[in-house]
């Protein structure tokens, strides 16, 4: 019974994180990317503010920060080509 109950518990647990991950962005190797200097200009030109940004595990380029109207967004890009993959908008 035991055993059953930590299986159950570590399958629930890999569900668990992979709902929570975030998108695989681009396959492409990293000399291919944009320099984060540049995708760092293109998302301010784009009108966001930036409050963190970071590569992710899934290759994309991942802000936190607000857009042109203040309001929270998260938004994962694709770093070879700057295009936005997935984000999240406040309200």
């Amino acid at each position: 019974m035991k055993i059953r109950t930590v299986v159950a518990s570590l399958a629930l647990a890999t569900i668990s994180m992979a709902a929570v991950a975030g998108p695989e962005c681009t396959k492409a190797p990293s000399d291919q990317w944009m320099s984060e200097a540049a995708m760092k200009e293109k998302i301010a030109a784009d009108g966001y503010t930036i409050a963190k940004f970071k590569k992710t595990s899934g290759n994309c380029y991942e802000i936190y920060g607000h857009d042109k109207l203040g309001k929270k967004v998260e938004i994962y890009f694709n770093p070879v080509d700057g295009s936005i993959v997935k984000q999240k908008r406040e309200g």
